[in-house]
């Protein structure tokens, strides 16, 4: 027989609920700050990755280096936008090593590179900074064909 609890003592009994819901809330809360973080860095990534391709693309197809250079930063702008980062920030540069005086002579190799940078979420501004952000980078290379259509 169990002898019966001295008067103002509590029993545990209930607690083990308590603990488990907040430990349950202090160990989800981080660990979904997390989950989020990483797919808003990976839809960065890949949109990236997306705008490289698509401004070198751009850019080799185009009549001449001025227009290719407007022609890539659009691209670029554009593949940012389908993966929904239309507000991020975004450099472009284009380089090529050609044996001729255009980007665009036969054997030329053209090089993108693109910067971004995507904010994590749900983070705010610290000590009147900017908001917490992942850098990203991506680098295509695009040959141009040695034999070309005469125009």
């Amino acid at each position: 027989m169990s002898s019966p609890r001295p008067r103002g003592e509590r029993g545990e009994r209930g607690s083990a609920v308590v603990e488990l819901t907040w430990l349950g809330i202090l160990l989800l809360i981080p660990t979904l700050w997390i989950v989020l973080s990483v797919f808003e860095v990976q839809k960065g990534a890949f949109g990236t990755s997306a705008a490289a391709r698509a401004a070198g693309r751009a850019y080799a197809l185009a009549p001449s280096d001025a227009e290719g250079q407007r022609r890539a930063e659009q691209a670029a702008r554009q593949a940012m936008t389908d993966q929904g980062l239309e507000d991020v920030p975004l450099t472009v540069r284009v380089t090529c090593e050609s044996p001729g005086t255009s980007c665009h002579s036969g054997g030329a190799v053209i090089t993108v590179r693109i910067s971004s940078r995507v904010d994590l979420p749900l983070m705010p501004e610290v000590l009147g900074g900017d908001k917490p952000s992942f850098a990203l980078d991506a680098t295509h290379v695009v040959p141009v064909g040695q034999y070309q259509e005469v125009r």
